[in-house]
């Protein structure tokens, strides 16, 4: 991360977690875009208007360390590649600055809403207790013993929230991944922009302002993304695209991805 990013995002009006969980989103649609870490002090002025920045403990860059469950098939990850409806990803996610972890459970639906359900535990020596289970058993149609930890990630996260409307607006930098076995890859160059409103993206404002860049949202999951970096994946070519993406973004400047 640049000194310049730091420095924009220190010149934002602030908002509380408290004011953030009023928008917390957790029935929402998502958009993404990926950006060379160059471009993004570009976009942060022009957000500067209309977003308030998230501090907790005087902290607005926050680390996240998220760990993601999956089957001994890969049923998550083909969910995903393969754009089915229901798509699931259940992870342990722990916020830095705050020092709590959640059980998260996302989904998207039919309509490309995405849902979220969470609570605050976390994995004893690799495994899951019965609060966890039960939890996971809940919520979507699996068998909880024979989830594993699979893939780790680590990341800073800026997150900002507009004023007039819910709508909340995650940069994730310094993204990393890596397995249980400690192999790894890092993405120094690679910044990750999300919007998550209540209505469908082509509405927001922040929509708006992308498009006066020239950006344009991609398709992008950390999740299988990582899987395809690190291990030998069924269906590894149809992330093929996505790769050759990351590399390029990661080898030379070519501002926003698109798919």
């Amino acid at each position: 991360m640049t000194t310049d990013i730091k420095d924009i995002v220190d010149s934002f009006g602030s908002v509380s977690l408290e004011e953030t969980d009023a928008v917390k989103l957790m029935d929402r649609y998502d958009t993404k875009l990926l950006l060379h870490v160059s471009r993004v002090p570009e976009l942060l002025k022009l957000m500067a208007d209309n977003y308030r920045v998230l501090e907790i403990n005087g902290i607005r860059i926050s680390g996240y360390n998220t760990t993601y469950l999956e089957t001994p098939d890969y049923m998550f990850y083909n969910q995903h590649i393969t754009d089915r409806d229901g798509r699931t990803k259940v992870r342990f996610r722990k916020y830095l600055s705050t020092g709590k972890t959640y059980l998260e459970i996302k989904k998207k639906n039919r309509k490309h809403k995405t849902v979220k359900w969470r609570i605050e535990n976390h994995l004893h020596e690799g495994s899951l207790d019965l609060t966890a289970r039960e939890f996971i058993n809940n919520h979507i149609s699996v068998d909880s013993a024979a989830l594993k930890p699979i893939i780790s990630n680590n990341f800073k996260r800026i997150t900002f929230v507009r004023y007039d409307i819910p709508e909340r607006i995650t940069l994730d930098l310094d993204l990393s991944f890596s397995r249980p076995d400690g192999f790894s890859r890092e993405l120094p160059l690679v910044a990750i922009a999300e919007l998550k409103s209540q209505g469908i993206a082509v509405r927001s404002p922040f929509s708006k302002l992308i498009r006066s860049l020239s950006f344009f949202p991609v398709g992008f999951s950390k999740y299988c993304t990582g899987l395809a970096l690190l291990y030998d994946v069924p269906k590894k070519n149809i992330l093929k695209q996505k790769i050759l993406l990351l590399n390029r973004i990661e080898n030379e400047y070519n501002g926003v991805l698109s798919a």
